[in-house]
């Protein structure tokens, strides 16, 4: 495996971009499917997996369909999965999932031209919640059940987080969404967590707050100052409570922004884009 040392990522670069459609995982009978999107080039490239948002209860993987390839190519392998949701699958299993697909794709990488020691996560909104869980709790026994026989050696453990208007605090965002009387988040919430007790158990801003022994990843936030899913000061919070328990966490606020703004185009969406992939770069490039 080349060591991510030896890599170097231009945001710049131009590279033409290949999309397979990859079975990754299977639940008994049912398989799992990730669009990978290659780019053409000598390589190796860093990698990094996409967990889309949805409450925990919707979406799937085209939800980055604009901007997974365009992160393609600039020269990054970008793998976008689909993975177990609410009702039907109550947390742990969407983290289960996120934690075997980063094994995975760490053991798979030089399949996929790129290296192993340099795959990051990107969440959006629950997706965002979900790679914060997983980065920060790679080896817990309840994100680990998933046979890893076909990841080989791999662990979990993440280069780096990028969160897109993450979901830090369940609990702090159901207790809003119940001030709003948002009842679509409410419900989503309820049967996600199944109850209040693990929504502040799976909580990257209280796991923070009550001194858990966690792994600190370096983390990028995109937010927008009018996001009306989650307030801004929880997200503000929990970034000093990073910082303050020893990692490094950078907080791209974006003013007039909605939640889930960086997911079409315009300009704001284009310049936060332009901020992940220079995040990525200072990762990759160890500066």
């Amino acid at each position: 495996m080349v060591s991510k040392q030896s890599l170097t990522y231009d945001p710049a670069g131009v590279y033409d971009v290949e999309a397979q459609q990859i079975e990754y995982l299977r639940h008994g009978d049912e398989p799992w499917l990730a669009t990978v999107y290659l780019p053409k080039g000598a390589g190796p490239f860093p990698a990094i997996l996409d967990v889309h948002g949805g409450a925990w209860n919707a979406g799937n993987r085209s939800h980055s369909e604009l901007r997974a390839p365009q992160l393609a190519a600039s020269g990054v392998v970008v793998v976008s999965i689909d993975f177990r949701l609410a009702p039907d699958h109550p947390y742990p299993a969407q983290v289960a999932d996120v934690n075997y697909a980063t094994r995975w794709l760490k053991s798979r990488a030089a399949g996929f031209n790129a290296d192993g020691g340099s795959v990051g996560l990107w969440g959006s909104s629950s997706g965002g919640h979900t790679v914060l869980l997983s980065a920060m709790r790679p080896k817990d026994p309840l994100y680990t059940t998933i046979d890893s026989a076909q990841a080989g050696d791999a662990d979990a453990t993440a280069l780096y987080v990028i969160g897109c208007w993450p979901i830090v605090d369940p609990y702090a965002r159901y207790l809003f969404a119940q001030e709003r009387k948002n009842d679509r988040l409410v419900a989503s919430s309820n049967a996600y967590f199944l109850g209040q007790e693990a929504m502040r158990k799976a909580n990257p801003n209280l796991i923070l707050e009550r001194g858990e022994n966690v792994e600190l990843p370096p983390v990028l936030i995109i937010q927008g100052s009018e996001d009306g899913n989650l307030p801004v000061p929880v997200t503000q919070r929990f970034a000093e409570t990073y910082v303050n328990a020893g990692g490094s966490l950078r907080l791209e606020m974006f003013m007039g922004m909605p939640h889930g703004f960086g997911a079409s185009e315009g300009r704001e969406a284009d310049l936060a884009f332009e901020k992940m992939k220079a995040f990525i770069a200072s990762q990759v490039n160890g500066g």
